[in-house]
């Protein structure tokens, strides 16, 4: 059975139809129809009718990758997004810059039960009620708007403060039980720029990335492959862990082997999509 946890998540802006399908197709393992930095103001409405028009045609199997995200509650155009949502029967979404769990109840209450929404953390506000925000309920992963906090916080770059909200939302998530936070776009498509803020982020604690290229998709996947050798050592570990039928202390490749290596071996080929989780 595939457990693969989502890694990539790519935007397609909410005003370009003709790429909705392309989008799917790209290999990334969630799609955002974005209502909201991607489309100008005058395109908003007509935005919405795209969205609702082409997710009425989807099967459930490709409504589950989708999410949509919507303007923040500050926004002239919250409510009209909100009521996108609710027409339509989209039941994930992200929620820009949001900055409390009430936000996210209130985006709740518009959308079929059993929703999920995804909180984007992009304001100083945002990152000290992250803790609180994570804990709500039907919250499905936190997500780092780096380049909206840059912004925020009037920084002239990435540095130290940058990485300090960066793990204050990793932080969070973990504390929550939630899979860990997915990380910023890069803006440049440059791949090699992807790689290194991807190893940054992965040192934060991140374990997915917002793309906003499908070119991104593909180098970010490959990134977070397991090798061969890591799968192979992997699936000996969880192999002879399963034969010592649940000895304390096992020894694989001449190494000690206890639980917190077990949970690694675990992690990677989840990753992988090969979990055999005891």
């Amino acid at each position: 059975m595939n457990t693969r946890q989502a890694i990539t998540y790519l935007f397609v802006p909410g005003n370009r139809p003709e790429r909705f399908a392309k989008a799917l197709a790209s290999g990334a393992d969630r799609v955002i129809l974005d209502l909201e930095d991607a489309v100008a103001e005058a395109d908003k409405a007509q935005a919405r009718e795209s969205i609702s028009s082409w997710v009425a045609t989807l099967a459930s199997k490709d409504m589950d990758r989708l999410l949509v995200r919507i303007n923040d509650v500050t926004s002239p155009c919250h409510f009209d997004d909100l009521l996108c949502l609710q027409r339509s029967c989209i039941k994930h979404s992200m929620l820009s810059k949001c900055e409390s769990p009430e936000q996210v109840a209130q985006v709740l209450a518009h959308m079929p039960p059993g929703s999920r929404v995804l909180p984007l953390i992009e304001t100083v506000r945002g990152v000290l009620a992250a803790p609180a925000i994570a804990q709500a309920s039907n919250v499905s992963r936190l997500a780092f708007g780096s380049l909206d906090y840059l912004l925020d916080m009037d920084l002239p770059g990435p540095g130290f403060a940058l990485d300090s909200a960066a793990l204050t939302i990793a932080m969070a998530s973990r504390a929550a039980n939630l899979p860990p936070p997915v990380a910023g776009v890069t803006p440049e498509l440059d791949a090699g720029q992807v790689q290194s803020d991807l190893a940054h982020a992965r040192a934060l604690g991140y374990v997915a990335k917002m793309c906003i290229h499908p070119m991104q998709v593909a180098v970010v996947r490959e990134a977070f492959e397991p090798d061969a050798q890591t799968l192979a050592w992997a699936q000996r570990v969880l192999g002879q862990w399963q034969q010592s039928n649940g000895a304390g202390v096992i020894q694989v490749d001449g190494q000690m082997v206890d639980k917190p290596v077990l949970l690694r071996a675990e992690r990677i080929l989840a990753l992988a999509g090969q979990s055999q989780s005891l």
